[in-house]
């Protein structure tokens, strides 16, 4: 069983500043995940051609379940609104995050998250990025209870906030979310954190280490699989962890492959 988490920026080249949904589909069908968790994906969004990415995403790993959570209605860094409900969006652009799986789906869960009150410096990659100041956006988590060869198995997706501080009260408050879900529980997702701060923060164990950022020479890991200590011994062990150079996105995706 591989799981795997990717932050796609939306599907775009660094190379070319593109988003091309055959280079898309390729490069998640390369990641072979039997659970993938997205994050930075676009639906109906003028930047990415109106494309529906998690959609595409399953079909490259031939997955019958997916599920897309909008954390904001607009477009990041441009104009925005917070959902005020969680089928709020429908024929308008959209931006969140997805989770995607091979194996069958119990139930579905989302859980919203507050944004950071101040704005704060970030990092926005390619020709006229740089430092900018950015208003945070609110966040979701996306979790799904699935039936495994293993058993029941709790997998959630999510992006944290940039601010520092906020991110960890967040984790926080994904794992409080999470913990009334069954165990074992695994968390995938962009924490914007170091590992070390993720693991003392949630109190769960990495079940994989590899810098993931950024791309083409990562210095950290940002980008996490966490599996909650309770029920953890009802995993199988880690088999191997990999984080592969890809076509697209500024981040590396993290593998682990359990069994």
């Amino acid at each position: 069983m591989r799981l795997a988490t990717f932050n796609l920026l939306h599907g775009r080249s660094l190379t070319d500043g593109l988003v091309d949904p055959d280079r898309l589909t390729a490069a998640v069908g390369a990641l072979d995940a039997d659970v993938l968790a997205l994050q930075e994906v676009d639906r109906d969004q003028t930047r990415s051609g109106n494309l529906d990415l998690t959609a595409i995403a399953a079909r490259a790993l031939d997955a019958p379940h997916h599920r897309f959570a909008a954390a904001v209605v607009g477009t990041p860094g441009e104009r925005f609104r917070p959902l005020r409900h969680d089928d709020d969006g429908h024929g308008e652009p959209c931006y969140g995050i997805g989770l995607i799986s091979r194996l069958p789906v119990r139930s579905w869960q989302v859980t919203r998250l507050k944004p950071a009150p101040v704005r704060s410096p970030v990092y926005v990659p390619g020709p006229g990025g740089g430092l900018i100041l950015l208003h945070d956006e609110p966040r979701v988590v996306l979790a799904a209870v699935l039936d495994t060869p293993y058993g029941p198995l709790t997998v959630a997706a999510t992006h944290l906030s940039f601010v520092p501080g906020w991110n960890a009260r967040q984790l926080r408050q994904t794992i409080r979310a999470l913990r009334a879900l069954p165990g074992p529980r695994v968390l995938l997702g962009d924490l914007n954190l170091p590992a070390g701060a993720a693991r003392l923060i949630s109190g769960w164990r990495p079940l994989g280490r590899r810098p993931t950022y950024p791309a083409g020479q990562p210095r950290v890991q940002l980008d996490h699989i966490l599996a909650d200590r309770q029920a953890l011994n009802q995993l199988p062990p880690v088999r191997a962890v990999t984080a592969p150079l890809s076509t697209i996105s500024d981040h590396r995706p993290l593998l682990v492959d359990l069994g």
